[in-house]
Parts: structure tokens; C-alpha cells; sequence
């Protein structure tokens, strides 16, 4: 199973020490739901966790900041390649 990186309280940090109140109140969540993302005892949902990826802004979702299962913002983290001896569709 993949491992689900948890960086929601350094971004916080990094965004001016922004409040569990304030992210909850952007994304639509309470502080008690961030404290318990924070603390790994609640998993967001695929929406949520794109929607706190959106808060912090494209540069840290890209660099990923926040991983859920091994895709970031951008896609898989490795590119899919050709079995070997088949060649790859043009």
C-alpha cells in the first residue's frame, strides 16, 4: 500500500503560520477535521486533499508537498514505460 505523505501543518508554517481555522475555512472543512489530517488519524478525501494542494498553490503541489498514494498534483510519479522487447506506441 502506498504511504500518504502528511505535510499539511509545514505548509501552514510556510503560508504566514496560518491557522487549522483559516485552512479549514478555505477549503470548506472545520479545524477539528485539519487537526485530525494533521495528526494521521483522518484521511481527506481525493476533493479535499486537491482542494488544500490548491491553497498552498501550484509551486509546492508540483514539488509534492501533498501526495495522496503516490500521485501528486501532477500525475504518477514515474512515467510508464514499454515492457522490454515491445516497442512503445507512436
Amino acid at each position: 500500500m502506498a504511504r500518504v505523505v502528511n505535510q499539511v501543518r509545514t505548509l501552514r508554517f510556510l503560508a504566514g503560520e496560518m491557522t487549522q481555522a483559516e485552512l479549514g475555512e478555505k477549503i470548506g472543512l472545520t479545524r477539528q477535521t485539519i487537526a485530525a489530517i494533521e495528526q494521521g488519524k483522518y484521511s481527506p478525501s481525493l476533493e479535499a486533499a486537491f482542494r488544500i494542494a490548491q491553497v498552498f498553490g501550484n509551486r509546492q503541489a508540483a514539488r509534492g508537498s501533498v501526495q495522496l498514494g503516490g500521485v501528486n498534483a501532477r500525475g504518477p510519479r514515474a512515467p510508464v514505460r514499454a515492457a522490454p522487447g515491445r516497442s512503445s506506441p507512436a
